[in-house]
């Protein structure tokens, strides 16, 4: 039971200026074990409480970044029109391991079809009766 997560709390007092894109100290070092990855989520109420979004939507942080002036930055984003303090102490985040597989690649050529499937919301289109006939023809 308890959460899967942690808090990052920020180090510093940061001040975001309205739509501009800032970065907020951590005060954390994190040696991400090998096999893992650590997932940096916003925190639910970081938009509603703020007006700060992770233009990013989340953060990645991989096993090798750990050197002695890797502290932990969380970007962030104003989204109202005046400027937003992040204080000192402020939880603004959460970090969450997840364990991760990597993959040999192997590259091949003639693979690239002329024709997409799709992709983007194609699941959920309508195709263009024009384009289906002459799919047919």
């Amino acid at each position: 039971a308890g959460a899967v997560g942690f808090d990052i709390i920020t180090r510093e007092t940061t001040t975001i200026e309205p739509g501009a894109i800032g970065l907020v100290p951590g005060n954390v070092i994190v040696k991400v074990p090998e096999g893992y990855a650590l997932l940096l989520i916003p925190r639910s109420s970081l938009p509603r409480k703020k007006a700060l979004v992770c233009p990013h939507s989340i953060g990645v942080i991989d096993c090798d970044y750990h050197g002695p002036n890797d502290e932990i930055l969380v970007q962030v984003q104003n989204i109202c029109d005046e400027p937003v303090i992040v204080e000192r102490g402020e939880k603004i985040a959460q970090g969450l391991f997840v364990k991760v597989d990597t993959a040999d690649w192997v590259e091949v050529e003639g693979s690239h079809k002329e024709e997409s499937r799709g992709g983007f919301g194609s699941t959920d289109s309508v195709p263009d009766a024009a384009q289906e006939v002459s799919k047919v023809a």
